[in-house]
């Protein structure tokens, strides 16, 4: 498919794993994968608010990096390793997304990747139409 553009940060797991930051497809969809507070491969401290802002900080940047803007998502996950983390994870959300109203999900999940990180993203957005 040649058609499908693909965005990389450069991160070690996307080059270990074989994955791409975010993809964009000719019908104007935009997915991205899974964001971590992870920035330039180090641990970025926080609790979860924090993690949560940095997560979508590392996701809005890849749309950016597309030319689209949070105007654009239409659907974000977030997954929790702890249900005490629900209002911090959700105060972040609705700072960066309440004039977006993206649909959204929070699931609380066993763990992540590195043991430190209790927050991940996804993030679906739409270009509006075909690219040109």
């Amino acid at each position: 498919m040649t058609d499908v553009r693909r965005i990389t940060s450069g991160g070690a797991w996307e080059e270990a794993y074989a994955y791409s930051r975010a993809v964009e497809l000719p019908n104007g969809l935009v997915l991205v994968s899974g964001c971590t507070s992870m920035i330039d491969g180090a641990f970025a401290d926080g609790g979860p608010y924090d993690q949560a802002v940095n997560s979508f900080n590392v996701a809005i940047g890849a749309l950016k990096e597309l030319g689209l803007g949070t105007e654009h998502v239409v659907r974000t996950r977030m997954y929790i390793t702890h249900a005490r983390d629900v209002e911090e994870v959700g105060r972040a959300h609705k700072e960066l997304f309440d004039a977006v109203r993206p649909a959204a999900s929070m699931v609380i999940v066993a763990g992540l990747v590195d043991p430190r990180l209790v927050v991940e993203v996804e993030v679906e957005a739409y270009r509006g139409g075909s690219r040109s």
